[in-house]
């Protein structure tokens, strides 16, 4: 009897194997490196660059547009200059706090929606302030506006070096600082201004919708990343990293001088508003902070 051919030979591997298909391999870093960057001239970067330089200047008005209203918050609510300073206190702490867990967040779930979502957050928080009738309440709001700006203010310049081209990339991030600027200038103008006029709640609440029509923009606009990779957001790595900056013996000086210098900056302009608005000057908030934004605007260019 003859053998049929090998070919012609049924295979039973073939016939019975059930393998399951493999999913494809995420991208090497590499391959992400080898993705172009945003280019100088090209509309993705002026998408980027409006949406962020939006971002900043939202997130310092929703920041400091309570700084020119501490002396009416201590009439209206009868407490102390110190105690109505808390609301501003309390989101520069929380802010700080927040930007330690922010970025980690941000290599674990990705760059967009974290900053998408901190500053719808802190839009929402800064309204619902704005209707708020008990001071504890306020607080309670003020310390969750500055933890959710936290998002933005510690992912944007991780964003634009990972998806600008490295040579302009200096120029996007000076424009994301200039928003900044103008932001907390102009948030500590319109709110004084407002006030004047209407009332510090009415203040409050138009530059929180700004801020919601700011986080619209910038959920549209920013390109979604190209380069970035998720990596698994472990508490171990995340307190060895910071124990690593307290080790050096050079960061904590540089800790210790950037408190100092925004601690009393920030204190100066806290208070400067009440001896304004008192004898022999007389100012409205409107009227003393225009000249204090102006002030603090030149002091953060010299800086």
């Amino acid at each position: 009897m003859e053998t049929p051919p090998a070919e012609t030979m049924p295979s039973r591997i073939d016939s019975t194997s059930h393998s399951p298909v493999v999913p494809p391999a995420a991208p090497t870093r590499r391959a992400l490196n080898k993705l172009p960057y945003i280019e100088r001239g090209q509309p993705q970067f002026i998408r980027v660059t409006l949406a962020l330089f939006s971002a900043g200047l939202a997130t310092f008005a929703l920041l400091y547009c309570v700084q020119p209203i501490l002396p009416v918050l201590s009439h209206d609510f009868g407490i102390s200059p110190a105690s109505s300073s808390l609301s501003l206190s309390v989101s520069t702490g929380l802010l700080a706090v927040g930007l330690m867990f922010t970025g980690p967040l941000s290599d674990a779930i990705g760059r967009k929606q974290v900053m998408v979502t901190a500053l719808l957050m802190a839009a929402i928080c800064t309204l619902i302030c704005s209707m708020m009738t008990s001071w504890h309440g306020i607080l309670v709001m003020r310390a969750l506006v500055g933890l959710s700006l936290s998002g933005v203010a510690a992912v944007a310049m991780t964003y634009l070096s990972e998806e600008i081209d490295p040579a302009v990339v200096a120029f996007s991030m000076g424009l994301y600082i200039s928003g900044n600027s103008i932001g907390g200038m102009s948030g500590r103008l319109v709110s004084g201004v407002l006030t004047d006029f209407f009332s510090w709640r009415i203040a409050v609440a138009i530059i929180g919708l700004f801020a919601l029509a700011a986080a619209f923009m910038f959920w549209k606009s920013l390109p979604a990343s190209k380069h970035f990779r998720a990596t698994p957001l472990r508490p171990r790595t995340l307190l060895i990293n910071f124990r690593l900056h307290w080790h050096d013996k050079g960061l904590p000086l540089l800790f210790a001088e950037g408190f100092l210098l925004m601690g009393s900056f920030v204190t100066l302009f806290n208070y400067i508003g009440y001896r304004l608005l008192g004898t022999p000057y007389s100012l409205s908030p409107g009227f003393g902070r225009s000249i204090i934004s102006g002030l603090s605007d030149r002091v953060i260019q010299f800086t």
